[in-house]
This record gives C-alpha cells, sequence and structure tokens, in this order.
C-alpha cells in the first residue's frame, strides 16, 4: 500500500508534449469545423427563402385555381394572377403586401413582378442577413412560370 502512495504522490500533472498535442488536436478540429459552420448558416438562409418563395408561390397558385374554376378552365396571365391576387374577396389578399407578408424575418425586392407569362418573385435577406447571390443576382428567387 505504501509503494502505491509513494508513486501517486509524484505525479504532479501532464507533461509539455501531452498539452500541445491535445493543443494541436483542437486547432485542427476547429479549422475544419468552423468553415462547416458558415456554410451551413449560409445554406440555411437559403432554405429558409426558399420556404417563404414557396409560401407566396401557394398563395399564387390558389388564385390561379379560383380564377380557372371562375372561368371554365381558361388559364388567367401572370399580370392577371397578381391583380386578382392583390384584390379584395372573394379571389385575392386585398392588397400584394398581405400576398408577399410571409414575416418579419424576410426582404422581399420588388416582390411580384410579371414579364411575359412569368412571376418573379425575389428574396435578399433572412434575419437581416443578405442571402446568397444567385446567378449574380441579389438574392434568391425563383421565377414561376404557370405556377
Amino acid at each position: 500500500m505504501r509503494m502505491i502512495k509513494g508513486k501517486l504522490s509524484k505525479q504532479k500533472g501532464f507533461t509539455l508534449i501531452e498539452i500541445i498535442a491535445v493543443l494541436v488536436i483542437l486547432g485542427i478540429l476547429a479549422a475544419v469545423a468552423i468553415p462547416k459552420y458558415l456554410s451551413m448558416a449560409d445554406e440555411a438562409r437559403t432554405k429558409a427563402a426558399q420556404g417563404a418563395i414557396a409560401e407566396i408561390k401557394g398563395r399564387l397558385s390558389s388564385v390561379q385555381a379560383k380564377m380557372m374554376m371562375r372561368d371554365s378552365g381558361t388559364a388567367p396571365t401572370a399580370v392577371q394572377i397578381i391583380a386578382n391576387a392583390a384584390s379584395a374577396a372573394p379571389f385575392g389578399y386585398g392588397s400584394v403586401a398581405n400576398v408577399t407578408n410571409v414575416g418579419a424575418d424576410f426582404t422581399l425586392t420588388s416582390p411580384l413582378t410579371a414579364v411575359g407569362g412569368n412571376i418573379t418573385i425575389r428574396v435578399t435577406q433572412v434575419q437581416g442577413q443578405p442571402t446568397t447571390p444567385v446567378g449574380g443576382i441579389n438574392g434568391y428567387f425563383i421565377t414561376a412560370s404557370g405556377l
């Protein structure tokens, strides 16, 4: 028993080599993990923007379907869909702002633009942070043709 106590009392801590080895391992882990975390935050913003766009697209699809039922299956133009979505009931939401209101976390620029048969919806910020530019254009966007 006395011999065990003598050996344990002589150990005072870690050696310098052990401490350096742990620090090197932690440095390597940090160098790998931090860039991965930053790219995950960008990806999360992009997915949130896609969700907001899907919400608006769903609202516009609902208006389009109501118009087609009213007009015996005749497909409305993109301009007609936006105009009816901005109108009061039974088709619309009362204003374009109500159609594109997906919460305070999202910033939409030129929220609904009709060019030809397409409607463009662009989200430029999610929770105050800019979304990753897509194709040289600031913000995540989708062009929906025929919704």
